[in-house]
């Protein structure tokens, strides 16, 4: 690992450390509220469904969020919209804090949506056009587990402090991450390939939409494909702490013990299979970790004790994770050079949309069926493995392509 890093200039190096710590302070602020779901629908008076309808305003918020920023990153460079992106989300955490009533808490999810969709497409684009090709698969697989590494941290607050301060303490202290904007501002330069390949006039949107209109097959086939991925990772982690609450009635500390242990297990397969997909290739090695997940379910879903749900959970999210640690490179690879910080994340962004109701559903079958989230977490991840698998071999791959200087 610190070999990859080695051959990293200092300006690399940052660039990379940028993008990483923003996508993994986003995914800090969003599990926080994942985390605090059954807090709030007591706080609230309300069932767990009424409050997860706020993961799904998130999710159907974000492909907004995906193309206003994307533009922008276009338009302005990918440093300092990246800057906008995190103050935004972190100021919607904030307010997210303060409440009053659902009806105000769900709107501020959709916000909070609007500026976390614009966050992954513009940091990768920042990443991966300064990042030399060579060992872009690793680097690839790291830099999408700083989404892990925000639900670790979660995770590790949850457990640590939420009995303490209650959810409105976590979301208060969740919105220090507009912290990074001092390190992007002072540490981080642009992009090589914005700066050499769109001075002097930045595209204007009829423009951008023309160069979007040209690549229309590949959103198409990327927006099927990210919407496949999108409910691998949401439907196997977003009510999993609810499921370990309510099914299992473990505290918030062991429920916070069992994310960490899987969050270890995510960041370890993001690792793995992103540095194997350099030699397997970007589909295979997806294709690879969304079959080993099959017959890891019966033990992450139908397990009784917290050791064992640990040691499902780790094995569970090694390969949802391993698979979608190739996802920043195989989406940037597919890219045209011209769109490259729009229709990445606008496509993951859709793939999310289509999926946005994934926790709403889920806890209201689970529900229905007296609490039992066993059943509909196992089905439901094993019908998307499948789809995942297929979409993915069906579809088209430039494993290693130059991202660094504009075509």
């Amino acid at each position: 690992m610190l070999g990859y890093f080695r051959m990293l200039t200092r300006p690399q190096l940052h660039a990379y450390l940028a993008a990483l710590g923003g996508w993994a302070l986003d995914a800090l602020d969003f599990f926080i509220f994942v985390f605090c779901l059954k807090a709030i629908s007591g706080e609230f008076h309300t069932d767990v469904k009424a409050v997860s309808e706020g993961i799904f305003l998130t999710l159907a918020c974000r492909p907004l969020g995906a193309l206003a920023f994307g533009w922008l990153a276009e338009k302005f460079g990918r440093r300092p919209v990246l800057m906008l992106n995190v103050v935004s989300y972190s100021l919607v955490q904030l307010a997210t804090a303060f409440a009053p009533n659902l009806a105000t808490l769900l709107a501020l999810r959709a916000l909070f949506g609007f500026a976390m969709g614009g966050e992954w497409g513009v940091g990768a684009a920042l990443a991966l056009e300064t990042l030399p090709a060579r060992g872009r698969g690793f680097f690839s697989g790291l830099l999408q587990e700083g989404y892990v590494l925000g639900y670790l941290l979660a995770s590790v607050v949850f457990a640590t402090v939420f009995d303490h301060v209650g959810w409105r303490g976590l979301f208060i202290l969740s919105s220090a991450s507009a912290l990074l904007v001092l390190y992007i501002r002072f540490g981080v330069e642009e992009s090589p390939a914005w700066v050499a390949g769109a001075a002097p006039q930045r595209p204007s949107v009829a423009l951008l939409w023309g160069a979007v209109r040209a690549s229309f097959p590949t959103l198409l086939y990327l927006v099927l494909l990210m919407a496949c991925f999108n409910a691998f990772s949401h439907g196997s982690q977003d009510m999993y702490p609810t499921f370990l609450q309510v099914q299992h009635g473990f505290s918030a500390a062991t429920t916070g013990r069992i994310a960490i242990v899987m969050n270890l297990g995510a960041l370890a397969g993001g690792i793995c299979f992103g540095a194997l997909s350099e030699r397997l290739g970007r589909r295979r090695a997806i294709a690879l970790a969304a079959l080993l997940s099959l017959p890891m379910i019966p033990l992450w879903a139908y397990s009784h004790t917290a050791v064992m749900l640990s040691l499902g959970g780790f094995l569970m999210q090694f390969m949802v994770q391993g698979a979608w640690g190739i996802v920043p490179a195989h989406l940037n690879e597919l890219s045209p050079s011209s769109v490259r910080a729009v229709l990445p994340g606008f496509a993951y962004q859709l793939g999310n949309l289509a999926m946005s109701k994934m926790a709403p559903v889920q806890s209201g079958l689970a529900e229905a069926r007296g609490g039992d989230y066993a059943d509909i977490l196992a089905w439901t991840l094993g019908v998307i493995a499948v789809a995942l698998i297929i979409v993915t071999l069906l579809g088209p791959e430039r494993h290693s392509a130059e991202l660094r200087v504009a075509s």
